[in-house]
């Protein structure tokens, strides 16, 4: 892969990079990927699907059109092959894939209608074969899909901006549905892809009543619970939840002022735990994620007290095994681990410890078994607009390809967002 794509895309060598990195975006730019822990780059390793936002200068409104952008990583060509206005600022419209090449999945919204939702705007997921444009629309919608392309769960991705501009879909305020307490009528939500019917897995009165939740009345009253990410295992045997309480007057956007929880449970909805409170968590943490074997999840959090840093934390589903996967490392940014439970990428935010005097950013490789670190790539990720609420910041993201050998990552390159793509095979081998 590295010969092909070395001679269609310019080669990235700003701050010496200690692995090849291309940018794939070259040309018109203001594309993102969506997230740390889908890869863009599909199934057979041919093609990158990314969302094309239709500004950077400014906020955008509800309604907008971003692109479906569509590059070959073989032929080095780019095309757009949808537009959509179910996309928020962070996570563009979830473009991601499913089982194969012809299974690519992103949201759209039937704008100003009044079905389904009560308050209005009805979004939902669309499965596209992106080379011939045969599509087909589900009820429900996509945050994140099974690798076998069968189910597609999410949060309600109009309320996920309860909590958190950027996440969900750009949808007027007084669209945007309210809850109160641990409402029975949203939650997790699984759609068959086959089928495109959706179902409510599991509701955040069922999650409360399930979990010590129930226990802490005292803190758990005159607020309300919000979904925020909801992942697969690798297997698509468990799913994850953040879950978020907010307190009633709560400013939206103020994520620091939340109580996150990270709940796990079963495909089906049962066996529901929480795998890390809140009161850990709001030691200082973020960014939690599956661990390739199922079964484990691991974050950024500061175990040992804020002053002392945050390390990668790794607990079982259940909450148990719970502790540091290294102590001679910092945790930073959006980790995800390598099949071979030793290798973690990440990246950092702007202002973390790791980070360079001009703010430019490293993507960091971490040896949890060796406790060492290496930066395999600076770059700059700070744009020239970032919104009011860092709404339009630049997350790099950097995620795995499904061969792992490979790290697909967004920067702010050149006056504009960027795509790059890093090979990290002889790396990994020379570990």
């Amino acid at each position: 892969m590295s010969a092909e794509i070395a001679g269609r895309f310019p080669r990235y060598t700003e701050f010496d990079p200690a692995v090849p990195v291309w940018c794939i975006t070259p040309n018109e730019g203001r594309c993102i990927h969506r997230f740390f822990d889908t890869s863009p780059i599909s199934p057979s390793g041919r093609y990158v699907a990314l969302t094309r936002l239709p500004c950077e200068d400014r906020m955008p409104e509800p309604g907008e059109m971003a692109q479906i952008a569509l590059v070959d990583l073989e032929t080095g060509e780019e095309q757009v092959v949808a537009e959509t206005a179910g996309w928020d600022t962070q996570l563009g419209a979830q473009v991601q894939w499913g089982a194969d090449d012809t299974q690519l999945c992103f949201n759209d919204v039937e704008v100003g209608r009044q079905e389904c939702l009560p308050h209005g705007w009805r979004p939902f997921g669309v499965v596209m074969d992106p080379l011939t444009g045969e599509r087909r629309e589900l009820e429900g919608t996509h945050y994140m899909a099974t690798r076998d392309g069968t189910r597609t769960a999410s949060p309600c991705l109009l309320r996920t901006a309860r909590t958190q501009a950027g996440y969900g879909v750009l949808a007027p305020p007084d669209m945007i549905p309210e809850n109160v307490e641990a409402v029975d009528d949203d939650g997790v939500y699984v759609t068959d892809m086959a089928t495109g019917r959706r179902r409510l897995l599991a509701s955040f009165k069922d999650v409360f009543d399930a979990t010590s939740l129930k226990d802490r009345t005292d803190i758990y009253s005159g607020g309300a619970f919000y979904a925020a990410h909801v992942k697969w295992n690798p297997q698509g045997t468990r799913l994850m939840l953040v879950l978020r309480w907010k307190a009633r007057g709560i400013e939206e956007g103020k994520v620091w002022l939340l109580r996150p929880h990270v709940v796990t449970m079963n495909a089906d909805g049962s066996d529901i735990h929480i795998c890390i409170d809140a009161d850990e968590w709001l030691k200082r943490g973020h960014h939690p994620d599956w661990c390739p074997d199922g079964d484990h999840m691991m974050m950024n959090l500061a175990i040992h007290g804020r002053e002392n840093g945050m390390r990668l934390v790794r607990a079982r589903y259940d909450g148990s095994d719970y502790g540091a996967m290294t102590e001679a490392v910092l945790g930073s940014g959006h980790p995800s681990m390598h099949p071979d439970g030793r290798h973690v990428v990440t990246d950092a935010y702007p202002g973390e410890p790791m980070t360079f005097d001009d703010r430019t950013i490293p993507l960091r490789l971490i040896d949890v078994a060796a406790g060492t670190e290496k930066d395999i790539v600076r770059i700059n990720t700070v744009p020239d607009y970032s919104g009011p609420n860092s709404e339009l910041r630049v997350d790099p993201h950097p995620a795995w390809d499904r061969t792992y050998t490979r790290i697909t990552f967004n920067a702010f390159v050149a006056g504009t967002r960027r795509v790059f793509v890093a090979d990290l095979t002889q790396e990994l081998n020379s570990t």
